[in-house]
C-alpha cells in the first residue's frame, strides 16, 4: 500500500506544527499538552501501553489505583514535553533563557567546572531535557552527542540546540573523542545516560530492580578523564510557569572500576532522580527492550 504522505511532506508538516506552537505562550502550550495527555490516557495507544508496563515493572510497590494516577500524570507530562519543543527550538535565545525560573545545586556544578578538569553532565529522559541542555550551554561550553533526527527535521533540531552555544557531535568514535577532548579542555561533556544502547553495546545493571542494558560510555569517560559527573534535570513547573534546573553530583563510583559496579552506580543515580519526579519521567520509552540471553521479552 502506498504511503499516504511522503517523508518530506510529513517532516514539513511536523515543522509547521512546531513553529505554530512557538506562536503560543508556554502556559497555552502546556494546556494543550494537558488535553493531549488526557486523550493518551483515555484511548488505547502505544505510549499508554508502554508507560503502564514500565510502571508495573519499576514500581510494583504501588497499588493499581496509585499506578493509574501516576500513568495519567506521566502521559500529561509526556504530551507537554512533546508540544513544548516548538517554543524551545524556535523562540529567540533571550526568551528561551527566561523560561528557567530557578536552579538548585548550580553552585556546586559551577565550582566543578571552574576547577578546570572538565565535568560530565548527564540529562536523562526526565523533565525537559532540552531545557537543561540549553541552560548549561548558555553558561558553559558544552559538547554533546547528537543523533540526526529520524523525523526529517534535523535543521530545526540542531538550530534549537546550538543557538545558545552547544557543540553537537555524532554518536560515533569521533564524537566520543570530541567529548574526551572537551573534558581535557576543562569543558562540559553532555550525555543522555538512560538509552538502551542495543545488544552487544552495553552492560546489564539494575534499574528499578530490573536488568537494563546500560551504556558504558559514561563510565569509561569518567574513568579516563577523572572528571566529576553530575545529573541535570529541568523540572517542569505547574501551569506553564517555566522550569527549575536541578544539578546533583553523582556517585564517585561511576568513575571507578570494576565496570559492573560503575554502571550500577550510574543507574542508581538516575533512578534516585526519577523517584524525586516520577511523573516527569519518560515511562513510554522501551528502556528494557534488550534482554539478557535466554530471558523473555518484557514488551
Amino acid at each position: 500500500m502506498p504511503r499516504l504522505i511522503s517523508r518530506t511532506r510529513r517532516a514539513a508538516l511536523l515543522e509547521a506544527v512546531l513553529r505554530g506552537l512557538a506562536r503560543l505562550s508556554l502556559p497555552a502550550v502546556h494546556r494543550l499538552g494537558d488535553a493531549l495527555g488526557w486523550l493518551l490516557a483515555a484511548l488505547p495507544n502505544l505510549p499508554r501501553r508502554l508507560a503502564a508496563r514500565n510502571l508495573e515493572l519499576c514500581l510494583p510497590e504501588l497499588d493499581a489505583a496509585a499506578r493509574a494516577r501516576l500513568l495519567r500524570a506521566s502521559l500529561r507530562e509526556t504530551a507537554c514535553g512533546m508540544l513544548e519543543l516548538g517554543p524551545l527550538w524556535c523562540w529567540p535565545a533571550e526568551r528561551q533563557r527566561a523560561l528557567v525560573r530557578a536552579s538548585q545545586g548550580e553552585a556546586a556544578f559551577a565550582a566543578a567546572v571552574a576547577a578546570g578538569h572538565g565535568v560530565i553532565v548527564l540529562s536523562p529522559h526526565l523533565g525537559a531535557w532540552e531545557v537543561s541542555g540549553q541552560y548549561i550551554s548558555s553558561r558553559w561550553p558544552i559538547t554533546s552527542l547528537y543523533r540526526p533526527s529520524r523525523l526529517g527535521i534535523d535543521t530545526l533540531v540542531r538550530s534549537g540546540r546550538e543557538r545558545l552555544g552547544a557543540r553537537l557531535v555524532p554518536t560515533d568514535a569521533g564524537g566520543v573523542r570530541a567529548l574526551l577532548a572537551a573534558l581535557r579542555r576543562g569543558e562540559v561533556a553532555g550525555i543522555l545516560p538512560d538509552q538502551d544502547p542495543g545488544r552487544g553495546n552495553g552492560v546489564f545493571a539494575p534499574f528499578f530492580g530490573v536488568s537494563a542494558n546500560t551504556m558504558t560510555l559514561v563510565s569509561r569517560l569518567a574513568q579516563r578523564s577523572r572528571a566529576p559527573v553530575f545529573l541535570a534535570c529541568a523540572e517542569r513547573l505547574p501551569r506553564g510557569a517555566g522550569f527549575c534546573v536541578h544539578f546533583t553530583p553523582c556517585s564517585p563510583a561511576i568513575g571507578q572500576e570494576p565496570l559492573a559496579e560503575s554502571v550500577a552506580a550510574l543507574n542508581a543515580d538516575v533512578e534516585a532522580a526519577v523517584r524525586r519526579l516520577p511523573a516527569q519521567y519518560l515511562w513510554a520509552y522501551k528502556r528494557f527492550r534488550t534482554r539478557p540471553d535466554g530471558e523473555a521479552k518484557l514488551y
